[in-house]
C-alpha cells in the first residue's frame, strides 16, 4: 500500500524518536538511580569522618550510650570485626513505615579511646526512589511534549513546503494533451521543484507540438482525400456499368471493395480529428430503445451474410443526453464490430438494463487481448476488412461523455457493456 510522502517521511521520523524515548526513559532512570546512591554514599562517608573528628574528644562508653539512645541510623556498636569502610544495600524495617523498606547501610570501624568499636550508619532510600521516578516522569513529560512539538511542526511546514509539488502533480493528472490547456505550474522559491516545473513544461510543450502536427497532418490528409476517393469511386461506378467480361468485372469489383475501404477509412479519420477538435458539442435527449429498434432491420440485412440470429433483450427504457452523432456512431460501431468479428450461423444478444446496454456475440473461442483492444488501428482480427478504427471510436466517445466501457469473454460470448 503506498503512502503519500509527507506521511512517510513524518513516520519515519516519529519512529526513529519513539526508539530513542524507549532507549533514553531507562537509561535516564538508571543512571539518576546509580548518581543517588553514589552521591548518599558520599554523604555517609562525610558523616562517618565528621564523626571520627568528634569522638578524639573525650567519648566515654555512657556517651556512645546516650549516642544510641538519641540517634536512630547511627549507632556505636561492639566491634563486628570490620576492617575498612564498607556500604551495603539493605532491605530493612521502618518502624515509622511499619515495613521493609531499602536502606544504604555504613559498616565502618573506628577508634574511640583506644578501643575498637563498629561505626554504622543507615539512609533510607524510599525518598531518593520517589524523587528518580518524579524527574524520570518529568523528563519523559518534557521529552513527549517536545515530540509532538516538533512533529505538529514538522507537519506543518513540510504541508508548506511541498505545495508547490502536490499542486504540480494535480495539474500534470488533469492534463489532457488533445484539450490544448497546458498547466501553469505556481513559482516557488525551491530550486528542485522550480527545474521540475520547467522540464514539464518544456516536456508538454514539446509533445503537444507533436500532437497538433499528427492531428493537423491527418486532418488535412483526410480532407484531401475526400475529392480524388468520390472522382475514383465514381469512375469504377461508371465502368460497373460498362459490359465487362468475367475477368475485367472481377478486378473492377476488386477495385470497387478497396475505395470502399479507403472511403471507411477516411470517414474515420475525419470522425476521430472532429472528436479531438470538440466538434459535435451539441446534446439532445435519445432513448436508445429507439434508435436500435429503428435500425434494426438494417443491421438484420447487414448479419444475414454470415446468418447471424440477433436477439434483444429490453428490460427497461433507457435515455441518455449526448451529442446524436456521436451516438449514431457509437450504436453502429458496436453493431458492425459484433457483425464483422461474428461466426458463421453466429448470434448476437443486445441487452439493455437500468443504465448499461450491453453488445455479445458469438466468435473466436478465446478472449482478446484486452491493453490493445481500443488502440487505433489495432485489428481484433489481421485478415478482417475493417481498418482498426471502430473500436477506438468508441472508446473516444466513451470519454468524451464521462460514460464507462468495459469487455467481457464469458459462456463464448464476447460483451462490450457501455455504463452511461
Amino acid at each position: 500500500m503506498s503512502k503519500k510522502l509527507l506521511h512517510k517521511t513524518t513516520s519515519s521520523f516519529l519512529t526513529f524518536a519513539i526508539i530513542i524515548l524507549l532507549i533514553a526513559a531507562p537509561t535516564f532512570y538508571f543512571i539518576t538511580q546509580w548518581l543517588y546512591i553514589y552521591e548518599t554514599d558520599e554523604v555517609l562517608h562525610f558523616h562517618k569522618g565528621a564523626f571520627v573528628m568528634e569522638s578524639y574528644k573525650d567519648f566515654t562508653e555512657k556517651d556512645i550510650k546516650s549516642w544510641n539512645k538519641y540517634n536512630l541510623n547511627v549507632l556505636i556498636v561492639q566491634d563486628m570485626g570490620i576492617t575498612k569502610d564498607s556500604i551495603f544495600g539493605e532491605m530493612l524495617f521502618d518502624s515509622i513505615a511499619n515495613e521493609n523498606e531499602p536502606f544504604r547501610v555504613l559498616y565502618a570501624p573506628v577508634i574511640i579511646n583506644g578501643k575498637r568499636y563498629t561505626y554504622t550508619e543507615k539512609i533510607n532510600l524510599v525518598e531518593m526512589e520517589g524523587m528518580v521516578i518524579n524527574i524520570a516522569a518529568m523528563f519523559l513529560f518534557i521529552i513527549i511534549i517536545l515530540l509532538i512539538g516538533i512533529i505538529w511542526i514538522s507537519k506543518k511546514s513540510a504541508a508548506k513546503i511541498w505545495k508547490p509539488f502536490y499542486n504540480t502533480l494535480h495539474q500534470i493528472h488533469d492534463f489532457e494533451i488533445d484539450k490544448n490547456k497546458p498547466p501553469h505550474f505556481i513559482q516557488t522559491d525551491i530550486d528542485e521543484f522550480n527545474q521540475l516545473n520547467k522540464s514539464l513544461e518544456q516536456l508538454i510543450e514539446k509533445n503537444t507540438a507533436i500532437y497538433q502536427n499528427q492531428r493537423e497532418f491527418i486532418e488535412n490528409a483526410a480532407h484531401e482525400l475526400q475529392t480524388p476517393l468520390a472522382l475514383f469511386q465514381t469512375k469504377i461506378d461508371s465502368l460497373l456499368q460498362l459490359e465487362l467480361n468475367e475477368k475485367q468485372s472481377s478486378v473492377v469489383s476488386s477495385l470497387n471493395n478497396d475505395v470502399s475501404r479507403l472511403n471507411r477509412l477516411n470517414k474515420n479519420l475525419l470522425l476521430l480529428s472532429k472528436i479531438d477538435n470538440g466538434s459535435y458539442v451539441e446534446k439532445s435527449t435519445i432513448i436508445l430503445n429507439e434508435y436500435i429498434e429503428k435500425h434494426l432491420d438494417f443491421f438484420i440485412e447487414q448479419a444475414e451474410a454470415k446468418n447471424i440470429k440477433i436477439t434483444i433483450e429490453f428490460t427497461s427504457t433507457l435515455s441518455v443526453t449526448a451529442n446524436s452523432a456521436f451516438t449514431e456512431v457509437l450504436i453502429n460501431n458496436l453493431f458492425l464490430n459484433a457483425i464483422r468479428h461474428n461466426e458463421n450461423n453466429g448470434r448476437i444478444i443486445i441487452h439493455l438494463e437500468n443504465n448499461q446496454l450491453t453488445f455479445s456475440n458469438t466468435g473466436q473461442s478465446t478472449s482478446l487481448v484486452i491493453d490493445k483492444l481500443f488502440n487505433r488501428f489495432s485489428k481484433i482480427n489481421p485478415s478482417s476488412q475493417g481498418n482498426g478504427l471502430g473500436l477506438a471510436i468508441i472508446k473516444k466517445i466513451v470519454e468524451i461523455n464521462q460514460w464507462e466501457i468495459h469487455y467481457t469473454f464469458e459462456n463464448q460470448l464476447h460483451s462490450f457493456s457501455i455504463t452511461f
